[in-house]
C-alpha cells in the first residue's frame, strides 16, 4: 500500500491497535482500585470485658468488621474490611489496646498472625471430644449408615477400639447417579441413636445449603465434602450454624484455597472448624489419591486450626491404612478419621478401603506408642 493511501485510508494516521490499548487503560487516579484492610488489635493481658467490647465498637464505627478471638492469655480482635476507613491508627491509644498489626496473609481468621496459639475444637458427644491440643482425636466409623443393625454395631465396636467420634454419611455425594445415595433422614436417626449409645460425636457430610437445618437436628459436627470444599454459598451457610465444621480439602485445591475455605465459614463467626487432609488428584495409579502428609506440619506453622488425616480416602486401599495411619500421627496430625466397617466386602459404599474394627483395635497398639514418642496421646 502507498503511502498516500494509506493516509486517505486513516487521515488520523493514528494506531488502531495503539488506540484500542489507550482506551482499555484505566486511570487509576479516577478509578482507584478497591482494597481490603485487615489488623489484628491486640488487647493487653488482663483486658477487661468492657474495654474489648469497647474497642470491638470502635472497629464497628470505623466500617469494619470485628471478630473476638480469647486466648488464654489475651484477646485479639481482628477488624476486616474497606481500606477506606481512617483514622485506624487511634485504636493504639485506646485504653487496654496493647498494639496494632497487620495481617499479611490472605486468609486471616484462620492465620496463626491472628491467634499464636492452637486451637481446641470441640466434637461433641459426651465423652469430652476435640480435636487440637495435646489429644489425638479418632473418628472412625463406615463410609455409609445402610442399615441400623449396621451402624450400632460398628459404633459399640469403634468405640471399643478408642475412637471417641463416629462418622457415617446419610447423603452420600457419588459419581455414579446410579450408586448408592444414602438413607437420608433415615439414616441421621440411626446416627443419633449410636450417640446417644455410646457418646461418640457424630460426624456426617452435609452436601446442600437445604439439608443444614436437617442435618443439625441430629449431627454434631457438619462434614463438607471435598467437592464441595469451594461450594461458597454452603460455606457461608455453615458458617452461621456455629457447628463444628470438618472441612475437607478439595481433590485439585492448593494450601492456600483451603485455608480460604475455611476463611469463608469462619468470616460468619465461626470459630470451629477442624481442617481434613483426604488426599489430593494426582498421575498416580497404585492409589485413589496421593496423601499429601507435608501439609500437616506446614499448617501448623501459617494457621491455629487443627488437621486431622483421611487415610482412607487418601489411599483408597484398606492395606494402606494402618501405615499411612502411623505416619500422620508422627508428622504431628491432630486427629483420624478412618472408614470402618465390620463386613468391608459386602459394603455398599468404599468397602476397598475400609478397614475392619479388629484392624482398628490391633493398630491403636502401635498408634498409641508413636503419638507418646511425639508427646501426644490418642
Amino acid at each position: 500500500m502507498s503511502l498516500s493511501l494509506a493516509k486517505e485510508l486513516n487521515p488520523l494516521n493514528t494506531e488502531p491497535q495503539a488506540e484500542s490499548r489507550r482506551l482499555s487503560t484505566p486511570n487509576p487516579k479516577k478509578n482507584p482500585p478497591s482494597k481490603e484492610h485487615e489488623m489484628i488489635v491486640v488487647m493487653e493481658q488482663g483486658a477487661s470485658d468492657a474495654q474489648i467490647q469497647h474497642v470491638a465498637q470502635l472497629i464497628r464505627e470505623l466500617g469494619l468488621t470485628d471478630h473476638i478471638i480469647k486466648g488464654t492469655e489475651r484477646t485479639v480482635i481482628a477488624a476486616i474490611g474497606d481500606d477506606r476507613a481512617k483514622n485506624k491508627e487511634n485504636l493504639e491509644t485506646v485504653p487496654g489496646v496493647e498494639k496494632v498489626m497487620p495481617v499479611l496473609a490472605p486468609y486471616k481468621m484462620a492465620s496463626r498472625e491472628v491467634k499464636k496459639e492452637r486451637s481446641v475444637v470441640p466434637l461433641g458427644g459426651t465423652l469430652g471430644a476435640s480435636a487440637g491440643g495435646k489429644k489425638v482425636c479418632l473418628i472412625a466409623g463406615p463410609c455409609s449408615v445402610e442399615s441400623r443393625p449396621q451402624l450400632l454395631n460398628c459404633a459399640q465396636a469403634v468405640k471399643a477400639a478408642g475412637a471417641t467420634a463416629l462418622r457415617g454419611g446419610a447423603f452420600k455425594p457419588r459419581t455414579s447417579p446410579y450408586a448408592f445415595q444414602g438413607m437420608g433422614e433415615e439414616g441421621l436417626k440411626i446416627l443419633a441413636e449410636a450417640r446417644d449409645l455410646t457418646g461418640l460425636a457424630v460426624v456426617t457430610e452435609i452436601m446442600a445449603v437445604d439439608q443444614i437445618d436437617l442435618v443439625c437436628k441430629y449431627a454434631d459436627v457438619l462434614q463438607v465434602g471435598a467437592r464441595n470444599m469451594q461450594n461458597y454459598n454452603l460455606l457461608w451457610a455453615v458458617g452461621d450454624t456455629r457447628k463444628t465444621v470438618l472441612l475437607k480439602r478439595g481433590l485439585s485445591a492448593t494450601l492456600e484455597e483451603f485455608l480460604l475455605a475455611a476463611e469463608y465459614i469462619m468470616s460468619k463467626g465461626n470459630p470451629n472448624v477442624i481442617l481434613c487432609e483426604r488426599g489430593i488428584r494426582t498421575f498416580e495409579t497404585y492409589c485413589r489419591n496421593t496423601l499429601p502428609l507435608a501439609i500437616v506440619p506446614e499448617v501448623h506453622r501459617i494457621s491455629h486450626l487443627p488437621i486431622v488425616i483421611d487415610p482412607s480416602q487418601g489411599t483408597g486401599h484398606a492395606h494402606l491404612v494402618p501405615d499411612m495411619c502411623k505416619a500422620a500421627i508422627a508428622a504431628g496430625a491432630d486427629g483420624l478419621i478412618i472408614e470402618a466397617h465390620d463386613d468391608p466386602e459386602h459394603a455398599l459404599t468404599d468397602g476397598a478401603q475400609s478397614i475392619t474394627p479388629k484392624t482398628l483395635k490391633e493398630m491403636m497398639v502401635t498408634l498409641r506408642k508413636i503419638a507418646t514418642a511425639v508427646d501426644r496421646e490418642i
